[in-house]
C-alpha cells in the first residue's frame, strides 16, 4: 500500500475507509486528495487506483462514506487537466458489462481540485491499464468479425468457401470490406482478402 505521508487525519481516515474496502489480494498503487479550496461545501474527495480498478470515496458529513468504482476493463479513456493550484481527472466508463462492446454507452466522472503530483501518479496508471485493456477490447472485436465474416481470418488471409459461388463471395467480400472500414484489419490485409476470396469463385 502507498506509504500515508504528511496528511492530516482527515486523509488519514479516508485511506483507511478506502484500504477497508479492498478485496483479497488486491493492492492501493496510488491516491489522490482533493484540495482544501476544492471542497468548501463537502468533505475532501479522495480518489485511488489499486490492482484491479479505480476508487472514488466520499466522506459524508456526520460519518460513513460513499464509495464509487470503476473495474479498469470498463475504462474506455482518461485525461488529465493539470491547472496551477489543482489537476482534474476525467474518466470515461462502458457502461454495459461487455468490454467488446466498443458502441456501447459511457458514463464520465470528473474528479477537480486534486493535488497535482498525486493526480499525475493516478493518471499514469489509468492510462497504462487504459492501454492494456483498449487492446484486449480491439483483439476480442477482431475475433467477432472473423467470426460473423464466416471464417475470414486475417492472420493467415484465409477465407473459407463453402461452396464457393459468386453470392457467398459477394458476401464475404462485403465482410471484409466492413472489417477494413471498422479498422480491424489494414489496408494490405483487405487487398490480400479480396484477391483470395476472388480467386476462390
Amino acid at each position: 500500500m502507498t506509504e500515508i505521508v504528511d496528511e492530516d487525519g482527515g486523509a488519514r481516515g479516508a485511506l483507511v475507509h478506502l484500504s477497508s474496502v479492498l478485496t483479497a489480494n488486491e493492492t492501493l498503487e496510488a491516491w489522490a486528495i482533493q484540495r482544501r479550496i476544492f471542497s468548501l461545501t463537502h468533505r475532501r474527495l479522495v480518489v485511488a487506483a489499486t490492482s484491479g480498478r479505480f476508487l472514488a470515496l466520499r466522506r459524508g458529513f456526520v460519518g460513513g462514506f460513499s464509495l464509487a468504482d470503476i473495474r479498469w476493463q470498463d475504462l474506455k479513456e482518461v485525461k488529465i487537466e493539470v491547472g496551477i493550484i489543482g489537476a482534474c481527472l476525467t474518466l470515461a466508463a462502458f457502461a454495459s458489462p461487455d468490454l467488446a462492446s466498443a458502441s456501447a454507452q459511457t458514463t464520465t466522472f470528473v474528479y477537480d481540485g486534486l493535488r497535482k503530483d498525486q493526480a499525475e501518479a493516478l493518471y499514469r496508471i489509468a492510462q497504462g491499464h487504459d492501454q492494456a485493456w483498449r487492446e484486449k477490447r480491439r483483439v476480442r472485436d477482431l475475433e467477432e468479425m472473423r467470426a460473423r465474416a464466416g471464417g475470414i481470418q486475417v492472420g493467415n488471409l484465409a477465407a473459407s468457401a463453402p461452396d464457393g459461388t459468386s453470392q457467398d463471395a459477394t458476401q464475404r467480400l462485403q465482410r471484409a470490406k466492413a472489417m477494413l472500414d471498422a479498422r480491424l484489419i489494414s489496408d494490405s490485409e483487405y487487398e490480400a482478402l479480396k484477391a483470395k476470396i476472388i480467386n476462390q469463385v
